[in-house]
């Protein structure tokens, strides 16, 4: 049996194929390198559908070919026909948890969004995900995740009694747990949830009434980053499955994510129409990770003429990544210009900050500039710590669901960022609850942290950035509780 599709490592090279737990790089924590395992594209058979297939509705079938878990199936022996029963299987389970499954979510130009801002020309398109299945995105990563078990199990990689040995586990505040409770549920996989004695006690709730063990975590004096997060490298060191949104700690948790710009991007190209602008928030970084991904693969496909300047939007309560971009953006362009006061965005300072973050996006993204971006870039794929390292106080916002100590997925995005002519934007709590509102009167009941990216195109517009003939897109995702 020949071992199948392989997974590479972004940060060192590392090749892994015929492994069923192929979720992480073997060389993982033995350097400072940015290990991130990344499908290989592998020729498929000649039954394989195009993409995507025009015969399918359900997300995961009808973007199949675009899969890791997809190629390994069929390279196991698995027919096509057999992988869409397996697709539609799982999502009848799901459906049967959560009262829906997987389908495609509303994006569409928001009037409300348009006027309100002010696009007398442009448009403001709106990715609905607060309805989709555990109410936000998160179910796409685990999804996937739970396809890609399926896969290796009903091809003789590995047994279910070895998975369930092992268990599932995952961080999480909330809406990741959720999700994969749900998934988790629906398989009839063990599953636990790391959490903080802060999570939402209806989360709480809801996660105990599935059947998920929960463990609440507390932070520890002197010990920088995430209890969760500590506790869930715990778990995963003794054996447990990484059943998580982090694609360092799980590479194939951003395939299922990128079916949300996969939709996107099938819109817009039913309309005959582009994008220059998608503002996207970033916690954990996955979420931005798998639209940086999908979008590309549709530019790769045909369905998109041109990429959108992706802006990864965070709190002024913690921000990670856009401090990681600042240090990036120093080495190339040269230091002086990062002030971390004018990064957080005080009023004096943000037309000020917007106007400088312009230029130096112009600048990074110039042919002039490419040798020594990419050089920069190879560098940071390799020295994590000195660009993204745990928020340095316990971060606080009304945004708690983007409050992550690090961006683990932060080199993606970054790369993404840069290579769009985008940047990261940073939002204050009067601006989230702002556009947490707006959400509500354009009839998506998001919550704050569901709306932050909306809240990060209220920034830069305020500022003056964005003309008011551009078409731009926002993603509300995660409902209010």
């Amino acid at each position: 049996m020949t071992p199948g599709p392989a997974l590479r490592c972004a940060g060192c090279g590392a090749e892994v194929a015929g492994e069923p737990y192929a979720f992480r790089c073997p060389n993982a924590g033995r350097d400072d390198a940015d290990h991130v395992l990344v499908p290989v594209p592998a020729p498929l058979p000649a039954d394989a559908p195009p993409l995507p297939d025009p015969r399918e509705a359900q997300p995961f079938a009808r973007w199949r070919a675009a899969f890791h878990s997809y190629a390994m199936a069929r390279a196991g022996g698995m027919a096509d026909a057999a992988y869409v029963a397996l697709v539609h299987e799982l999502d009848a389970a799901v459906a049967a948890v959560d009262g829906a499954g997987f389908r495609a979510t509303p994006f569409a130009p928001s009037e409300t969004l348009g006027r309100w801002l002010g696009f007398a020309a442009g448009e403001v398109w709106a990715k609905d995900e607060t309805r989709h299945v555990a109410g936000s995105h998160k179910a796409r990563h685990l999804f996937g995740l739970a396809l890609a078990l399926e896969v290796v199990e009903r091809t003789g990689l590995t047994t279910r009694a070895a998975s369930d040995a092992r268990g599932l586990a995952i961080a999480s505040c909330g809406n990741a747990a959720l999700a994969a409770a749900v998934v988790a549920r629906a398989c009839g996989r063990p599953l636990r949830v790391f959490i903080p004695a802060d999570a939402n006690p209806r989360v709480v709730e809801r996660l105990l009434a599935l059947g998920a063990a929960v463990t609440v975590c507390e932070r520890e004096p002197g010990r920088p980053g995430d209890p969760c997060v500590h506790a869930f490298h715990d778990a995963v060191a003794g054996g447990a499955l990484p059943f998580c949104c982090q694609g360092n700690e799980n590479g194939l948790a951003i395939e299922g994510g990128t079916t949300l710009a996969l939709e996107m991007a099938e819109a817009l190209h039913g309309r005959g129409v582009a994008l220059d602008r998608l503002f996207v928030q970033v916690g954990g970084g996955a979420l931005a990770s798998a639209c940086a991904r999908g979008l590309e693969q549709a530019h790769a496909a045909g369905l998109l003429a041109s990429l959108p300047r992706l802006h990864a939007v965070q709190t002024q309560g913690a921000w990670p990544l856009r401090r990681a971009y600042l240090a990036l953006r120093d080495e190339v362009l040269g230091p002086g210009d990062s002030d971390e006061a004018v990064a957080v965005g005080h009023a004096a300072a943000v037309t000020q900050a917007v106007a400088l973050d312009r230029e130096c996006a112009e600048r990074l993204c110039t042919r002039g500039e490419h040798a020594r971006v990419a050089a920069a870039l190879d560098g940071a794929r390799r020295a994590r710590s000195r660009y993204m390292r745990p928020w340095d106080t316990a971060p606080h916002s009304v945004a708690h669901g983007i409050l992550d100590d690090e961006t683990y997925d932060w080199f993606e995005v970054v790369r993404a960022t840069v290579a769009s002519g985008g940047w990261p934007v940073t939002v204050g709590e009067e601006r989230l609850l702002l556009a947490r509102d707006l959400a509500h009167t354009a009839g998506v009941r998001a919550d704050a942290t569901g709306a932050a990216g909306l809240a990060g195109l209220m920034e830069l517009r305020a500022a003056g950035v964005i003309p008011g003939d551009e078409r731009v897109a926002v993603l509300l995702t995660g409902i209010e509780r």
